[in-house]
């Protein structure tokens, strides 16, 4: 109720703040984030539809398990090659009953992970178990994990507990000193997943590879059976463990636990979780939170859930609902259970006991009940793997992933051939996920909602519909008396319309020039902001919401935006008033380089001014920590062209930069 309260204040707030220049008769600032969801249960709708079919025989389920690992594959992009591990022991703890050992590896080459490393004391060959760590910053030596990790080894496992990007000894964006320059490993993930998007990659796919190679580590151990091999992760270790299970088949037992991915529920409800957790694309190809579990069967598996967990609750019940579905027509309904206990978010002490009896029953092949007694754990001091306790500053040619993917970038291109204008308009189409040229784009319905006195100057204030898209609020000023308009100016402004109607002076001026000026507020501008509320100021972009939201349905914000520029065009161009007059575009921050693939685009466009627009994608990389990044990312769009590549067709003769803000 509180939370309802709250969030109907603030939006009531910022349309008090805009009043005399709303459109929208409604809640305005809801609107893009609805959308977004509607979009989102669509998708969702037809990959119910799917596995609904799959349900029919094994048969079916067999071959929906093997069209979503190739989704999966394609969504991953291309990983690494394996090159040389070159791992080594940076000490060694002895303890009572085991030992732990601090092992810095090479996941691909100059790029380091650092694990501890739990043996049993003793001879033979062990089953070995994969701990992925949650988000806490002390990663590998976080209390819980430790005590995970411990309770294994006294049951006769050999235990690899790897420290995620981002956190432990592993920060990538770091000072010279190795402090982070940020203010968490979410921040991290979420910066870094952003950057690796415009390449084609993720971060939840660099993770992949760094446990993918510490499986590879695991097995050149002389104690370790490669034939018993489980996993296990809490939190977004669950989400490492879910991708890791869906990807590499020598894994045979595993749990997750507090487990949370992209599901349509948990976006619904919370919106989108850090970098490490979002892989754009995963709505678009039909991937749920199910879908990786689902990979696995009917490979023994094990949830793990807190009742009162922040992790919604129903959305684990019905995971697991369909999981024990899968594994019913699979012939191993046995092999699935899911643990409640009544706590929260966490592997706590019964989670822990039922989770390494679970291992037992399977890779020891007996039922024996697992009791914790006290276990003492060590400092992250004692743990750490390196002399300065950062990789960056142990390893003085460390390679970042920020690197790694700057590398990428300045190699794609140096690949790049120089386009046609066919080509390049193919391009664009195909990164911003527009329809095709050959599509009838429906016409545009402009409801006129009254009119508004904009210091002196009258606007009519329009609302502009088109089917299948959000509304666009508008406003238009005329000539004065009467005279007929000789061009059309379109005010695309980051702020929102209102910030330019409130500095009439610019907008009087090209009255005089008998132009008609329509100010336009593109979804989530203006009086479509999603909420402040809703965007947690960690993840560094005041739209990360609807950023997160729409690069998960495969249909990136920016060419979503886009498409609301065609939807003015069209407008437009149905009005016998402006139909045949020249059409100049202005727009600045988020919606220049909105503006310039616009151009690129219609030809309707004959002159355009921007503003405050990036120098490049590539810039994106070169600056990681710069806020409001997300807004302008565009998967994979650095394989075929750069900013200055629209810039360049455009021509100097059509574009043109300003300063006015």
């Amino acid at each position: 109720m509180l939370l309802s309260v709250l969030c109907g204040w603030l939006l009531n707030g910022a349309a008090r703040a805009q009043v005399p220049y709303n459109v929208i008769d409604w809640k305005a600032p809801t609107t893009l984030n609805t959308y977004l969801v509607q979009q989102l249960h669509q998708q969702s709708n037809q990959r119910r539809a799917a596995f609904a079919a799959a349900l029919k025989s094994g048969a079916a389920m067999q071959a929906y398990q093997d069209t979503v690992r190739a989704r999966y594959r394609r969504l991953l992009g291309p990983l690494p090659t394996r090159t040389p591990l070159k791992a080594h022991v940076g000490g060694k703890i002895e303890r009572d009953g085991y030992l732990v050992e601090k092992i810095i590896y090479e996941s691909t080459p100059r790029h380091h992970v650092t694990a501890n490393l739990y043996v049993p004391k003793g001879k033979g060959k062990w089953p070995a178990v994969l701990l992925f760590c949650g988000h806490e910053a002390t990663a590998k030596a976080t209390e819980s994990y430790q005590k995970t990790a411990i309770l294994f080894a006294q049951n006769g496992f050999v235990v690899l507990v790897i420290d995620p990007i981002s956190q432990g000894e592993r920060y990538q964006l770091t000072d010279a000193t190795g402090k982070p320059l940020t203010r968490g490993g979410t921040t991290e993930h979420t910066l870094l997943n952003g950057g690796a998007a415009l390449v084609g990659t993720s971060v939840p796919a660099a993770q992949l590879w760094d446990n993918v190679r510490g499986l590879d580590y695991l097995l050149t151990r002389r104690e370790v059976d490669p034939d018993r091999i489980g996993c296990i992760g809490n939190s977004g270790g669950a989400t490492q463990t879910a991708y890791f299970i869906g990807y590499d088949p020598r894994v045979k037992v595993a749990a997750l636990c507090s487990y949370v991915a992209s599901g349509e529920r948990n976006l619904e409800l919370t919106g989108p979780a850090d970098g490490c957790v979002q892989i754009p694309g995963a709505g678009q190809a039909g991937l749920d939170i199910a879908e990786w579990p689902i990979m696995f069967a009917p490979k023994p598996l094990l949830l793990l859930a807190g009742r009162y967990d922040f992790i919604d609750y129903a959305s684990i019940q019905a995971t697991y609902h369909e999981l024990k579905q899968v594994y019913t027509e699979l012939e191993k309904p046995s092999r699935v259970n899911l643990f409640t206990y009544d706590d929260g978010h966490g592997i706590s002490k019964p989670k822990r006991e039922v989770a390494v009896a679970w291992f037992r029953r399977w890779l020891r092949d007996d039922g024996q009940l697992v009791p914790e007694n006290d276990l003492a754990t060590l400092s992250a001091e004692q743990l750490n793997c390196t002399a300065t306790g950062q990789v960056n500053t142990a390893f003085p040619k460390e390679s970042t992933l920020s690197e790694q993917y700057l590398g990428q970038a300045q190699e794609l291109a140096s690949r790049r051939q120089p386009l046609t204008y066919a080509s390049l308009t193919a391009a664009i189409r195909h990164v911003l996920a527009l329809p095709e040229a050959t599509v009838i784009v429906p016409p545009v319905e402009a409801s006129d909602e009254g009119s508004v006195q904009a210091k002196g100057i009258p606007m009519r204030k329009l609302l502009l519909r088109r089917a299948g898209q959000p509304p666009l609020p508008a406003l238009l000023a005329m000539p004065p008396n009467n005279l007929p308009p000789s061009k059309v100016i379109i005010w695309l402004p980051d702020k929102g319309k209102a910030t330019l109607a409130d500095s009439a002076n610019l907008v009087a001026q090209y009255l005089q020039e008998r132009a008609a000026v329509l100010l336009v507020d593109l979804r989530g501008f203006g009086e479509t902001t999603d909420p402040a509320a809703f965007n947690d100021p960690k993840y560094y972009n005041r739209e990360y919401r609807p950023a997160l939201l729409a690069l998960h349905l495969g249909r990136p914000l920016l060419g979503q935006r886009v498409e609301d520029v065609f939807s003015v065009l069209s407008f437009i161009r149905q009005d016998n008033r402006f139909n045949a007059l020249p059409i100049e575009v202005y727009a600045n921050g988020r919606a220049a380089p909105v503006a310039l693939h616009a151009a690129v685009l219609s030809p309707q466009i004959t002159r355009l001014e921007i503003s405050d627009l990036p120098s490049s994608f590539h810039e994106i990389l070169t600056q990681p920590t710069r806020k409001d990044w997300y807004s302008l990312v565009l998967p994979q769009v650095l394989r075929y062209y750069d900013l200055a590549d629209l810039a360049a067709v455009i021509g100097p003769q059509r574009l043109h930069r300003r300063d006015v803000r």
